[in-house]
């Protein structure tokens, strides 16, 4: 991963010169911006693998950014939110963020979460096995197996927990998760997603409890299956 190019969106020139420090320390290629207005121009020069975006520019909103940029770059988006914003960040999840820093954070989250979304970036989702952790899944046969010992899931657990594989380390907001696996027409029925999350953990924790554990909620927001550190 070194090497990676990181453009850091933020009004505050404290946290753009610590944030860089610690980037190029660790062989990053950063780029720093204190305006919304510079962004896209300097995404299509720079082509960042990761941006770092504040969601309160001075000229601009980071959630108006969020839509704009993505069908625009295969960047990973993670937005930097203060405490308390949940809203904000579901929606900038919704519009198309892929992870959320909630200031004030330190340098060694922000890290492992760049380094979550560069291996996200890197994998391919196209071959017939996924695993994590004790979870292994053949989506060729839709065969699911924990610690070595078969599990067997309905067809929407199946679908349920492939999502979470696929995104491994991204939070998904309630309302991508229930769009994505049950249809725009279940969009707001959090109960279903609640029933199916908890009888999915159950089923893996029969195998492992580390399995169960790794599907995290992040409360207010939605789920995220944890990425362990390699």
């Amino acid at each position: 991963m070194s090497g990676a190019r990181i453009l850091v969106v933020d009004d505050d020139p404290a946290i753009l010169r610590a944030v860089r420090r610690s980037l190029e320390a660790h062989d990053y290629d950063v780029r720093t911006l204190e305006a919304a207005s510079e962004v896209e121009r300097t995404v299509g020069g720079f082509r960042p693998d990761v941006i770092l975006l504040d969601l309160v520019l001075p000229d601009g909103d980071g959630i108006a950014l969020c839509r704009a940029l993505r069908p625009r770059t295969p960047a990973s988006i993670l937005v930097l939110s203060a405490v308390g914003d949940e809203a904000k960040k579901v929606e900038a999840l919704d519009e198309g963020a892929d992870d959320y820093v909630t200031k004030p954070f330190g340098m060694d989250e922000l890290l492992a979460r760049i380094r979550v979304a560069l291996r996200r970036r890197a994998a391919s989702h196209s071959e017939p096995s996924i695993e994590a952790g004790p979870i292994r899944m053949r989506v060729d046969t839709r065969e699911v197996s924990v610690a070595g010992q078969a599990v067997h899931l309905t067809p929407t657990e199946f679908d349920l927990l492939r999502l979470l594989l696929t995104q491994q380390g991204r939070v998904l907001t309630q309302r991508l998760i229930l769009e994505r696996v049950w249809g725009p027409e279940y969009a707001q029925d959090s109960h279903v997603l609640r029933t199916f999350v908890h009888q999915l953990r159950q089923k893996l924790g029969a195998a492992s409890v580390e399995a169960a554990a790794m599907i995290v909620t992040d409360p207010g927001i939605g789920y995220r299956l944890a990425a362990r550190e390699s």
